[in-house]
Formats: C-alpha cells, structure tokens, sequence
C-alpha cells in the first residue's frame, strides 16, 4: 500500500503506526503494573498458618534447648578430654618413675625401703584413681552430647512430620490462590479482548486507527504475556484445551471468513466491468497493481505483457486508451500520464 501514497501521506503514516505504537506501549505499562499488583490482594501464606502454634512452639523450644544441652556437653566434653589427658600423662609418668625405683630396690634389696615402695603405690593408685574419674567424667560428658543428639533428632523429626502435613495444605492452598488470581487476569483480559475485536471489525479503518491498532497491541500483549502464562496447568490438560478451544475458534473464524470472502468475489466477477472498477478503492486499485495482481480478483497478472488489457481471470478491464491523445494508459488512472487529461469515467463522475 505504501506504494499508492503520497509521500507525505507516507511518512505522516508511518508516525501515525508511531503514535500506535507508543500508545500501546503506555497500556502495556499500565496494565502490567495493575497485573502485577494483583497477587497482592490475597494473603500472604506460610507454612506455619497450617501448623498448631502451641506444638510448634514447643517443638522448636525443645530442639532449641537439646541443641544448646549438646553444645554444653560438648564443650564439657572437651574439658573432660583435656582433664583426662593430663591425668593419665602423670600416671604415666609416675608409672616410669616408680618401675625404676623399683628395679633399683630389686637390685640393692634394702629393707628400710619397704616403706617408701608402700607409700609410691599408693601415690600410683592414686594418681590411677584420678585418671579413672576423669575418663568417667568423659564418658558422662559423651553420654550427655549423645542424649542431647538424639533428643533434636526425635523433635525434629516430630517437627518435619507437622511441616510434610502444613506443606500440603500450603501447596492445595497455593494452587487455589494461582486459580483465583488467574480469575483475577482473565477478568480483566477478556473485556479487552472482546473491545480489540470490536474496534478491529468497526473502528481499524476509522479516522482514530492508530488508537484502535493500538488498543488492538495492548489486548494481544495482554492476552499472551499477562494470561497465557499464567494458565493452570493440572498435568498441561487446561493449557491444551484452552489452545484446542482457541485454535478452533480462529480457525472457523478464518474459514468463515475466507468463505465469505470468495463468495464475495464470485458476485462481484459477475459485475459489469465498469460498475467493478467503480467500487474499487482507487488506494486499493493500485496497492494491488503495484503488487501485480489483478485489482478485481487479485490473481497474478503479467502487467507488463503489452497485449494484455484485461484479466484473463475475471475479465477486469486493466488498461485502456486516453479519450484525448489515444495513448495506453491504467484503466484506473485518475488522469492519462501523457497528456493529463482525466480520464473517462472519473471525468463521468
């Protein structure tokens, strides 16, 4: 079409697909904004709005307690390892010192020792005895970790068991809220919708068209970023219905109208050839030339054939003679492109 135009009219045009564009960029802002907003009118959920509060609490309290019992037993642990350590260093030691004083004694065999050898054996015993109670300590301190171990490990448990419930009811719950939300964006993407479709068929060819085209941008954003997306799936059978059901009604539409569209054409080829060319569009006769189609029944034509001066599919004058200077010149020619007289059945009208 841009071929028909005047130049002026082009670029005037071509700013006006402009102001279309940037006026649905502008809805497009605006919609997404009120879009996104939307989720904002349910409730924000949590796991803990489908779990007891006195339970949890005092689960977590539990686990909280066992955790830090364990983190005293461990470090008591730590002191009592320490502690034991040093203990049986110094009976070993006096271990070593009492087996050489007492290989000195077997081998000097003095009596007036027997008395010292009674009192290193009861300091060994009793360093022994020391050790011992430190690795009783120990073990008291490794039991006390464990008790505590296991403790967080039965309450977590407990607790894992309330939140694998509260999971479920929170996922059943999520799926509602995407459905509701989802109600949410149809509402307000079908009434857009059904006025693009008005505008469309009523209002695309109005002195306003860059508002409806437009308008026609922000519905179909709309409807395929803003809705589709957010489709519910349940296993990927609502998404394939609705494209089934979407499909469908397209394609009847299309073939519907391309039906209409042919049934048009066969009426208007039985026309006379002067009242055909009278009701074409003069932008539209020669959008269609410049494309090398007939402009009555929109075959391909060979326009540049010399000889050819009518449709050899429908019968279309295409080219006749100038009234004045005889030259040949388009039939749908406002004025002869020779001598610039108008031509005949503009000059009748």
């Amino acid at each position: 079409m841009s071929k028909s135009l005047r130049l002026t009219e082009k670029w005037m045009h071509r700013g006006l697909w402009l102001v279309a564009i940037v006026f649905a960029g502008f809805l497009i802002g605006l919609g997404g904004t009120l879009v996104g907003d939307l989720p904002q009118v349910e409730k924000k959920l949590s796991l803990d709005d489908y779990m007891d509060a006195g339970t949890t609490s005092a689960l977590r309290n539990s686990i909280k307690n066992a955790e830090r019992a364990g983190r005293d037993a461990d470090e008591a642990l730590q002191q009592a390892q320490l502690k034991r350590r040093a203990a049986q260093a110094d009976s070993a030691a006096a271990r070593e010192t009492f087996n050489n004083w007492l290989s000195t004694r077997r081998a000097t065999q003095q009596a007036e020792q027997d008395p010292e050898l009674l009192a290193r054996t009861r300091a060994l015993d009793a360093l022994k005895e020391k050790e011992r109670a430190a690795g009783m300590a120990v073990e008291a301190q490794q039991q006390a970790a464990l008790d505590a171990q296991q403790t967080a490990q039965r309450e977590r448990r407990k607790l894992d068991e309330l939140q694998q419930v509260a999971q479920q009811q929170l996922n059943a719950e999520y799926r509602r809220v995407e459905l509701r939300v989802f109600l949410y964006r149809l509402a307000l993407t079908l009434p857009l919708l059904v006025v693009a479709g008005w505008l469309f068929v009523k209002k695309r060819k109005g002195t306003y068209w860059p508002f409806v085209w437009g308008f026609v941008i922000f519905a179909l954003f709309a409807f395929f970023v803003e809705l589709v997306p957010y489709l519910p799936s349940y296993g990927g059978y609502v998404r394939y219905i609705v494209g089934i059901v979407v499909t469908v009604l397209v394609g009847r539409q299309a073939i519907v109208a391309l039906n209409r569209y042919l049934e048009k054409q066969k009426l208007a080829e039985q026309l006379p050839d002067v009242q055909r060319r009278e009701e074409l569009s003069y932008d539209t006769a020669l959008t269609r030339l410049s494309k090398g189609v007939c402009p009555g029944c929109e075959r391909a034509v060979d326009l540049k054939n010399p000889e050819i001066d009518f449709c050899p599919h429908c019968g279309i004058g295409l080219f006749d003679h100038c009234l004045k200077c005889t030259t040949r010149k388009s039939a749908f020619a406002k004025f002869c492109h020779a001598c610039g007289t108008v031509s005949g059945q503009h000059k009748a009208a």
